[in-house]
């Protein structure tokens, strides 16, 4: 199935955060279209499955203004200019929990909602945690909530934790743990 070609793209509308295109679309059986997307901000983003020596999981709960209310997630944020995804993993699992990673592997990049948003994140595992901090770009620090690995089903099926790329993030690294055994 070939590309739909693009005529013409507009930008409707812009804020500091993202910026709002229409797309004028051809199909190849000459349908016509007009589509609205976020397209990426070429700034790579980062979610971390940290994992300590006692076998549970570093979470944190902060703030989400999507929904106006406080949620269980996973360590996540921007890269920095000219800072490798790695680098970023590391200096966010610092700022936000406290923490840096000996070892960070890279699991999976993500798509999210790719038939309106051009946005990706980059998930990576974080073990060997060690303490170190470094002051953090929120408006207050997130609290830090260990959970015992043993129990990831439980957080899987709690109310508590429900973003969807955390949950992804999550598979993925038991999927990831169980085939390195």
């Amino acid at each position: 199935m070939a590309l739909p070609e693009i005529k013409t793209v507009r930008t409707i509308a812009r804020s500091r955060f993202f910026r709002i295109e229409e797309m004028d679309l051809e199909f190849s059986n000459g349908s016509k279209r007009t589509y609205e997307r976020l397209p990426g901000s070429g700034t790579p983003a980062v979610m971390v499955v940290a994992i300590n020596d006692d076998d549970e999981l570093v979470l944190i709960r902060e703030y989400a203004a999507g929904f106006h209310e406080m949620q269980l997630t996973l360590v996540k944020g921007a890269a920095e200019t000219g800072e490798s995804l790695e680098e970023a993993a590391n200096r966010e699992l610092k700022e936000e929990i406290g923490f840096g990673a000996r070892d960070l592997q890279f699991i999976k990049k993500l798509n999210l909602a790719p038939g309106h948003m051009g946005f990706t994140i980059n998930v990576f595992l974080a073990r060997g945690l060690y303490p170190e901090n470094l002051p953090g770009d929120e408006p207050e620090p997130p609290e830090v909530v260990t959970w015992p690995l043993a129990r990831l089903d439980e957080l899987l099926g709690g109310d508590d934790f429900r973003e969807a790329r955390a949950i992804a993030a999550l598979y993925l690294v038991r999927l990831h743990l169980q085939q390195n055994r």
